[in-house]
């Protein structure tokens, strides 16, 4: 197992949840003196208060804690960039306003879908550097040949679209056309809205989410568009590559069982096969997500989504 660490978790507690995960009798006790570790009853309530272990001194499951993990990383991120916003919006503010003379709009409505095109393709066009793209549905926007210039002068181009809006093989063929020529393609299963993020410094959002034909807003504002980034950026981390196929029934059964019971002979049991069956379909999981830990394997599959 590796990462706790970078996840925020200090040496002796990492040691400690370690230990508690592999001695399912250990204690409190036993565990600071087979670790050399004095103040382990301390480590112990920190970890408590993480939610990685119970009151018995029981390690929750590897895919829970890290789950945990990522929840209070991400806490401990927004309250430091909530820290930081107010004085980079305001000095963002002030330098274009001292640039153009003229108060800046930080949110701006424009009024319909080409304008917005339009607005986009400009900006990209003054400086070609990143595209991110949410679609909550696959269509032609008529952005095409303006968009595949772009693409040739180096803009990256990142798009996520939802699994249902493939479900018609046309859909797909759109999809997989504009992959081919470097717009990167993912597929969530997640809830999505429209969004559409320039240089990470300018986002769109439709005006009326139920609206299609309502326009967007043009949002400026430092401290918005990072959270938005930040949005988009958890969920295509999460997302599935184009090519790699979603789980099948039995395979999500098998990961919920390996995720939610302390033994394979308990995981075996609630999936109604044996031992060697349970262990067969775990090693093809772990092969699928290129682990070579179950750790490691729960880890990937709640970065993909299948969790």
């Amino acid at each position: 197992m590796t990462g706790l660490l970078d996840l925020g978790l200090t040496a002796d507690q990492e040691r400690l949840y370690r230990h508690l995960l592999r001695s399912r009798e250990s204690d409190v006790d036993k565990a600071a003196t087979e670790l050399l570790m004095p103040d382990a009853h301390a480590v112990a309530a920190q970890l408590r208060a993480l939610g990685l272990v119970d009151d018995a001194a029981t390690a929750v499951p590897p895919a829970v804690a890290v789950d945990l993990l990522v929840r209070h990383r991400l806490e401990r991120t927004r309250r430091q960039l909530a820290g930081l916003t107010r004085a980079w919006d305001v000095l963002t503010e002030l330098s274009e306003e001292h640039r153009s003379g003229q108060p800046v709009p930080m949110v701006e409505h424009v009024p319909d879908a080409s304008a917005v095109v339009r607005r986009v393709l400009g900006l990209l066009a003054d400086e070609p550097g990143e595209l991110a793209h949410v679609r909550d549905r696959v269509h032609d926007d008529g952005t095409g040949t303006p968009f595949t210039g772009l693409l040739a002068r180096g803009v990256r181009s990142r798009t996520l679209v939802p699994a249902h809006a493939l479900e018609h093989p046309d859909r797909h063929d759109h999809v997989r056309k504009w992959h081919a020529v470097g717009d990167r393609h993912r597929v969530t299963t997640e809830p999505v809205r429209h969004l559409v993020l320039v240089n990470r410094a300018v986002a769109f959002v439709r005006a009326d989410p139920a609206d299609h034909a309502g326009g967007a807003l043009q949002i400026r504002q430092p401290g918005l568009v990072a959270m938005l980034v930040d949005v988009f950026d958890g969920t295509w981390s999460r997302a599935r590559d184009l090519d790699d196929h979603p789980l099948s029934p039995i395979e999500r059964r098998v990961l919920h069982a390996l995720t939610h019971h302390d033994t394979d002979e308990s995981a075996a049991r609630s999936l109604h096969v044996s031992v060697r069956k349970f262990r067969g379909h775990v090693a093809d999981l772990m092969a699928r997500a290129g682990a070579r830990t179950r750790f490691q394997a729960a880890l990937v599959a709640k970065q993909r989504g299948w969790l």
